[in-house]
């Protein structure tokens, strides 16, 4: 009788282990989605891929924009014409080079400063400078009435997460005879925190009165770099002025930026420059 009963339960067991290997998923899945479906879940996750950029220290990102500077070769007309035609997603695939500075077309994403907050943006940079001693209070403010901006991204193309976003701002060429006297003529400013990169400025002072070394160490305090180092060469014609000093920065790896304090004679206008 044991044996009678033995026998027809392994095959009964055998069957229930198949229904249930079959059958069990399904349900189980089916369990859970009803605790899932037509309620809302929150879950934190991290997101690997959001704005690289804004990891980089003060020095790297000096680095990409100088290098992204130097690498351009057309006019910016002709790189105006050629961005207003491409796609608004930029084609990484199709740029030449290591390093690209492209308009973004897309504009500001929503962290980044926006056309109609950047004058205020450069005038509190332009403020800054000047309570630093590395602009003359005689600068005038800017507006948007006396200016033009555009909006450029700095992009290493063989790593495109490493790119700097900066705001071009320019005294716009409606303002031919405008008076130029202690008007700001150029500057590239970060779009994240609205430091000031680059600047061309006309001043009251000469070459004779600026303490070179001493304003680039306050510039470079004031955008959260490492110190400077002077730049050995003995080429006077490494510019267009006689009146300029040079300075090297540490960039990305063994690379290094250049950054330059120049002073062009007659107009009487002070730069700062980047380049590699």
């Amino acid at each position: 009788m044991k044996n009678k009963v033995y026998y027809l339960a392994v095959p009964l067991l055998a069957a229930f282990t198949m229904f249930i290997s079959i059958w069990g998923p399904e349900a189980l899945a089916e369990y859970k989605d009803q605790g899932i479906l037509d309620s809302p879940h929150t879950e934190s996750v991290e997101n690997a891929g959001e704005g690289y950029r804004y990891q980089m220290n003060s020095n790297e990102k000096l680095y990409i924009l100088s290098c992204c500077l130097s690498s351009q070769t057309f006019p910016e007309s002709e790189m105006s014409a050629m961005t207003h035609e491409a796609d608004a997603e930029v084609d990484y695939q199709e740029l030449e080079g290591s390093y690209a500075f492209v308009v973004n077309r897309r504009g500001p994403s929503g962290r980044e400063i926006t056309d109609e907050q950047i004058y205020a943006t450069c005038n509190e940079g332009l403020g800054l400078l000047k309570e630093k001693g590395i602009l003359p209070e005689q600068v005038r403010d800017v507006d948007a009435s006396s200016y033009d901006v555009t909006l450029y991204s700095a992009i290493d193309v063989l790593e495109p997460r490493n790119n700097v976003a900066v705001w071009k701002m320019s005294l716009s060429n409606s303002q031919k005879n405008a008076d130029k006297t202690n008007r700001l003529m150029d500057a590239y400013i970060d779009a994240d925190d609205g430091k000031i990169y680059e600047f061309y400025v006309r001043t009251p002072l000469l070459w004779e009165e600026i303490d070179a070394d001493a304003l680039v160490a306050d510039w470079a305090a004031y955008m959260g770099l490492d110190e400077p180092s002077p730049y050995e060469s003995d080429n006077p014609l490494l510019e267009t002025t006689p009146y300029f000093r040079k300075y090297v920065f540490a960039g990305m790896g063994s690379g290094q930026t250049v950054v330059t304090l120049g002073f062009y004679e007659g107009i009487n206008e002070l730069f700062l420059k980047v380049s590699r």
